[in-house]
């Protein structure tokens, strides 16, 4: 379930004023419902309407798709086919592995291209010091010097709101913490928050904690498994064909534990590490 997604709309649809000017370089005046025509697999994320009268779309983006340049412009002419103006657009990448995607479509006398932001590149201090709690929440996700230390401030600012926004702020940035693994220091900070809420036992709250700790333990063996797949894989090829060049490294880095193994098993018969990684 894409749960970031929704949480990610609300924030950028409600407090986080700050987040949207970074990525669009102005304000969002007002954002649309609209429906595109069906020419696209899904509907797009974000359209908003900017004070000085422009389109902007942001397209948020958890994983590296390559057909991201084909949605984008699928995208772009469906606004523009039912508003009759072209948005500026925007894809905010906020997943773990490294951004690999590619911001433009190019053929003979074309080229379309997009904005391409990993979130990691804004500037988590400066969304902290914002006003808006929501672009607080989304600094969890951006550069930060301290990641404990922000969530501490984070749930820090959300304890002051009042009941209703204080629940909704902290669904919202523990969906969030899912994806950088902080679930269970937000847990622990709550747990410290001068108000009587026991996480666990709240019931909101309660299912979609204990869902993104197991989620978190699930990543973490999932990881274990393949850092030591990489290591032994590693250590095999370079015995049998010497140093791997960089293209290798970067290639097995990405691959699964599952993948690893299979290559471990075909190591031995392969000529050399092009034969083997082709």
């Amino acid at each position: 379930m894409q749960e970031y997604d929704v949480a990610l709309k609300l924030l950028l649809k409600g407090s986080a004023t700050l987040t949207v000017r970074e990525l669009t370089g102005t304000a969002v005046a007002r954002w649309l419902d609209v429906e595109l025509p069906q020419v696209q697999n899904r509907p797009l994320d974000l359209l908003g309407e900017t004070v000085d009268g422009h389109l902007v779309h942001v397209e948020l983006q958890s994983g590296n798709d390559a057909a991201m340049p084909l949605r984008m412009a699928e995208y772009c002419l469906g606004v523009f086919r039912l508003l009759g103006r072209f948005p500026r657009q925007v894809v905010l990448y906020v997943g773990e592995p490294k951004l690999r995607m590619q911001n433009k479509l190019r053929g003979p006398g074309v080229l379309f291209q997009y904005g391409l932001i990993d979130i990691r590149k804004l500037d988590g201090e400066r969304l902290l010091e914002s006003q808006g709690v929501g672009d607080n929440v989304i600094a969890i996700l951006a550069r930060l010097r301290d990641h404990e230390e922000a969530v501490r401030r984070i749930v820090g600012r959300i304890a002051d709101l009042a009941a209703a926004e204080r629940e909704t702020a902290l669904a919202q940035l523990m969906i969030l913490a899912g994806l950088r693994r902080l679930s269970k220091t937000v847990a622990q900070e709550v747990r410290n928050m001068p108000i009587d809420l026991d996480i666990r036992d709240h019931e909101v709250l309660g299912p979609m904690f204990i869902e993104a700790e197991q989620k978190g333990r699930q990543e973490g063996l999932r990881e274990g498994l393949q850092a030591g797949e990489l290591t032994v894989l590693r250590r095999l090829i370079e015995k049998r064909f010497g140093a791997l060049p960089g293209w290798a490294r970067e290639k097995l880095a990405a691959l699964s534990a599952s993948e690893l193994e299979e290559l471990s098993e075909r190591v031995l018969d392969a000529q050399s590490v092009e034969e083997l990684l082709r």
